[in-house]
This record gives structure tokens, sequence and C-alpha cells, in this order.
């Protein structure tokens, strides 16, 4: 089971790689970024099917979906300079109470 929560937490960082990745290779048109941004998807798909054989499906795909969304949001701040509203990382903060709930009630 531990080694399930594993694979899920790097998938999600993996999700925030490749969603990051896209960004980077401006729409696929830069030969590196696009290749290692495949990859990326790949190994996080196939690293959260795996985390799924033995995680509820809807637990799983929450948080992998939570870990990618609260982390290209915070890297997207920080990297790209997106916007850092209080409203925005109030939300972020109730994403992550979700997240923790989802794992508490498993």
């Amino acid at each position: 089971m531990n080694m399930a929560w594993i694979m899920l937490v790097v998938a999600g960082l993996l999700e925030v790689a490749w969603a990051l990745g896209l960004k980077a290779s401006q729409g696929f048109s830069r030969p590196l970024p696009s290749v290692l941004t495949v990859l990326a998807m790949l190994a996080s798909f196939y690293l959260l099917a795996q985390a799924m054989r033995v995680l509820p499906v809807g637990t799983a795909y929450a948080i992998w979906v939570g870990i990618g969304a609260v982390g290209t949001v915070l890297l997207g701040i920080l990297i790209y300079g997106d916007s850092a509203t209080p409203l925005r990382l109030a939300s972020l903060v109730l994403v992550l109470a979700g997240l923790v709930g989802l794992k508490l009630a498993g």
C-alpha cells in the first residue's frame, strides 16, 4: 500500500513536469522539451495506473490531479510570474485541504 502511495505522488510530480513541459515545448515546436514532455506524460500515466491497482480509483485520480494542479500553479507563479492573488492562493489551500481529507478518509 505504501508503495502505491509513493508511485502516486511521483506520478503527480511528473504531471507537474509535463504540464510545465507543454509550455516549454511551445506547442510541440521545440524537439527536446517536446520529447521530455511526452516521456513525463507516459511515466506519469504508467505510475498512476500502477497505483490504481491498489488504491481506490476516485482517491488516486483526485490526488494525482490535485498534486498536478497545485504544483503547476505554484511553479507557474515562481517560474513564469503567473498571478498570485490572495483568492488564488486561498483556493490552492482549499484544494490541499480536499486532498488531505481524501487521504484521511481512505
